[in-house]
C-alpha cells in the first residue's frame, strides 16, 4: 500500500451508524467475558461494546454499529487502525522474522535512526536508544535503573497527579491511590511534588507554576528537604490519566534548570503525549526542553503493537552489556510498524493536522463553556484535550461525565474519561482523523454534554 494513500481512504464510510447498543451478540459476549475473564477488566464496564474490526478512526462492533473513534487504545493508535501502509510492513516483516532479543537487523537500526531524526532539540546524534518490555512500565523501569545507575542515588521525585504505569516502580512514581494502595510497600525514597493544576487549585498559572518548582527545589536542595540522595526528576509534559494538565512552558524549563544545577537527570514520560500526539513530534518541544531521559511507548508501536523505548543522552550510557535486559527488546514486527507510522506522520503533516483539529475541538467546546458553569475548563494541544466538568456547587461531578460518555456512545461516538475525580472528558482521537469526522464527532459530543447537563438541572430543580 502506497505511503500517499490519503487519510480520508483509511476509515470505514458509514461511521457513525448505530442502531441498538449493545446488540444482541455484543451482549452475548459481554456476558460470556464476565464468566470466564478476570475480574480486573474494567473499560466494558463504562462502554458495554464487543469489538470486530476497525480502520483509521472508526471502530465497528460485532452487531455491525460502527463508531467514530475519539480514545484511540488511549492514545496508541495515531496513524489510526490498521493502518495499510503500516499494517503492510508489518504483515511482511512476520513472514521473515519475529523475535530477535537484541541482535542487530535493519528493522532495529532504521527504527532508532528514524527516531534519532525526530528527537527533541538537543538529542539528535548525542542519544542512545535502548528497547525493553511490551509496555510504558516497562520504559519507566528502565529510566529508573538507568537514573541510579548514573548518579548512584536512590531518592525519586515525582508529582501528584502523575501516572506512569503499574509495574512495581512505575506504581512507585504514580500518583493513584486507587492503583497503589491495595499493593504497598512499593519503592522506598519516592516523594510527590505537586504539579501546576491552575484550574483545580484556584491560583494564577504564574502562581502554580512558581510554588510546584519550589516545591521540587526544597526536596532536593534544603538540608532538611527529607530526600537524602535524589536520582532523578520524573515528570509527563502534559498530565494524560490525570485530566490532561498542561503546566505553563516555563514549567518543564524550570524543573530543567533544577535539575541541571542539581547534576540530576530529568526523565520526561513521553508514553502518551508522544508521536505527534499534541501536534509536535513530543510535547517537551513545546517548552523547548530537552529530556535527559524520555520513556516511549503506546503509539511508537505504530498499529498498536506493544513496543517500548527509551531515549538518553549518550552521556548516559555507562550500562555494561546486560545492564538493561528483556525479552522482547526484539519484537520486529512492531520496529518495522513504528518506522512506518512515523514515515506515515511526516508524509501527511499530521503534527499540523493534529494542531489544526485540536484547535477547532477547543474552540467548539470553549463555546459551550461560555454558556454553561458546568463545564468549568477546556485544555489540550494538539488532539490531546480534556474538559472538566463541575456541578451547580462547582464541585468535581463524575456522573456528568459518566453520562455523557453513555450518550456519545449511543450516538456512535467514543470517547473517555480521566482527572483526579473522574470528571474530566477525554478525547483523544487518532491524528489521521479528518475534518469531517471531526465535525460530526463534536456534533454529537456537544448535544450530548448539553443533554446530560439539561437532564441533571432538571432533576436537581436547578
Amino acid at each position: 500500500m502506497s505511503l500517499n494513500t490519503p487519510i480520508d481512504e483509511l476509515h470505514f464510510d458509514d461511521a457513525p451508524n448505530v442502531d441498538t447498543v449493545p446488540g444482541p451478540r455484543s451482549r452475548k459476549l459481554l456476558n460470556k467475558q464476565r464468566e470466564i475473564d478476570s475480574s480486573a477488566v474494567s473499560y466494558p464496564g463504562r462502554v458495554p461494546l464487543a469489538l470486530k474490526e476497525a480502520r483509521g478512526a472508526t471502530v465497528r462492533d460485532v452487531d455491525g454499529n460502527t463508531y467514530l473513534d475519539f480514545f484511540a487504545g488511549i492514545g496508541v493508535l495515531n496513524v489510526g487502525h490498521a493502518n495499510p501502509y503500516v499494517l503492510e510492513s508489518v504483515q511482511e516483516q512476520t513472514e521473515k522474522l519475529v523475535h530477535s532479543i537484541d541482535f542487530p537487523t535493519e528493522v532495529r537500526l532504521e527504527l532508532i535512526e528514524k527516531l534519532n531524526e525526530i528527537a527533541p532539540e538537543g538529542l539528535p546524534d548525542n542519544n542512545r536508544v535502548i528497547f525493553g518490555g511490551p509496555t510504558g512500565s516497562d520504559a519507566i523501569e528502565a529510566s529508573i535503573k538507568l537514573a541510579k545507575y548514573n548518579t548512584g542515588g536512590d531518592g525519586l521525585i515525582a508529582f501528584r497527579g502523575a501516572y506512569h504505569g503499574t509495574s512495581s516502580g512505575a506504581l512507585s512514581l504514580s500518583a493513584g491511590k486507587k492503583y497503589k494502595q491495595k499493593y504497598t510497600p512499593l519503592l522506598p525514597d519516592v516523594v510527590h511534588a505537586r504539579y501546576p493544576y491552575p484550574f483545580q487549585q484556584q491560583l494564577s498559572e504564574e502562581t502554580a507554576m512558581e510554588t510546584a518548582l519550589a516545591d521540587v527545589r526544597e526536596l532536593i536542595e534544603d538540608p532538611y528537604g527529607g530526600l537524602a540522595n535524589p536520582a532523578g526528576i520524573w515528570v509527563e509534559p502534559i498530565q494524560g490519566e490525570s485530566g490532561i494538565i498542561i503546566p505553563p512552558d516555563d514549567f518543564l524549563r524550570g524543573l530543567k534548570q533544577i535539575a541541571t544545577e542539581n547534576e540530576i537527570p530529568l526523565i520526561v514520560d513521553e508514553i502518551q503525549t508522544g508521536f505527534g500526539r499534541t501536534g509536535q513530534w513530543f510535547a517537551s518541544e513545546w517548552s523547548g526542553v530537552t529530556p535527559d531521559i524520555m520513556p516511549m511507548a503506546k503509539a511508537i508501536g505504530g498499529i498498536g503493537l506493544p513496543l517500548s523505548a527509551t531515549m538518553y543522552h549518550e552521556d548516559l550510557d555507562t550500562w555494561k552489556p546486560g545492564g538493561h535486559v528483556g525479552t522482547y527488546r526484539g519484537y520486529l514486527p512492531a520496529m518495522r510498524a513504528g518506522t512506518r507510522a512515523i514515515e506515515y506522520i511526516q508524509e501527511h503533516a499530521l503534527l499540523a493536522h493534529a494542531r489544526e483539529l485540536g484547535e477547532s475541538i477547543r474552540t467548539r467546546l470553549l463555546e459551550v463553556a461560555d454558556n454553561n458553569p458546568f463545564l468549568g475548563d477546556v485544555r489540550g494541544k494538539g488532539l490531546f484535550i480534556g474538559a472538566e466538568f463541575v456541578n451547580g456547587n462547582g464541585e468535581p461531578s463524575e456522573r456528568l461525565v459518566k453520562d455523557i460518555q453513555t450518550v456519545c456512545y449511543q450516538n456512535g461516538v467514543l470517547v473517555w474519561s480521566a482527572g483526579h475525580y473522574g470528571n474530566v472528558l477525554r478525547l483523544i482521537p487518532p491524528l489521521v482523523i479528518t475534518r469531517d469526522q471531526v465535525d460530526q464527532g463534536m456534533e454529537i459530543i456537544v448535544d450530548a454534554i448539553e443533554t446530560v447537563i439539561d437532564e441533571h438541572q432538571q432533576s436537581e430543580g436547578v
